[in-house]
Parts: structure tokens; C-alpha cells; sequence
């Protein structure tokens, strides 16, 4: 069983070592009490789109927007 047990912590630092060579990460936070993530994760599920996936969206077509009127 411990080599079940390394093996997964094998696993698991080879894609903690690939997520933090590959990706960037951005914290967001709300209140509790502002309601924003369930705005935010039921129009994401209205449109079929995770979370992460509108708020990409989201900031993309508002640089659009903004570079535009520039």
C-alpha cells in the first residue's frame, strides 16, 4: 500500500510542478454577503461556460470594448 500512497503523491507534485510552470493564477475574491460568485456561476451555467471560462471572457471583451474606444 505505500507504494499506492507515493504514488500518488508522486502524481500529485508532478502536477503541482506543471500547473505552476504553465499557468498564472489570479485570486478573486467576494464578500459572502455581495451575492457576486452566484451571479457570476449562474450565468455561467446559463451560457454553458464554467466559471473560469466566462470571467476569461468576460475580461477579454471588456479590453476589447475598452481598446476601442481608445
Amino acid at each position: 500500500m505505500a507504494s499506492h500512497t507515493s504514488s500518488k503523491e508522486a502524481r500529485n507534485r508532478a502536477v503541482s510542478k506543471y500547473v505552476k510552470e504553465n499557468y498564472d493564477t489570479v485570486l478573486l475574491r467576494f464578500t459572502k454577503e455581495s451575492n457576486d460568485k452566484q451571479l457570476i456561476a449562474e450565468h455561467a451555467k446559463n451560457n454553458n461556460e464554467t466559471i473560469a471560462g466566462f470571467i476569461k471572457r468576460a475580461i477579454k471583451e471588456t479590453i476589447e470594448n475598452d481598446n476601442k474606444k481608445s
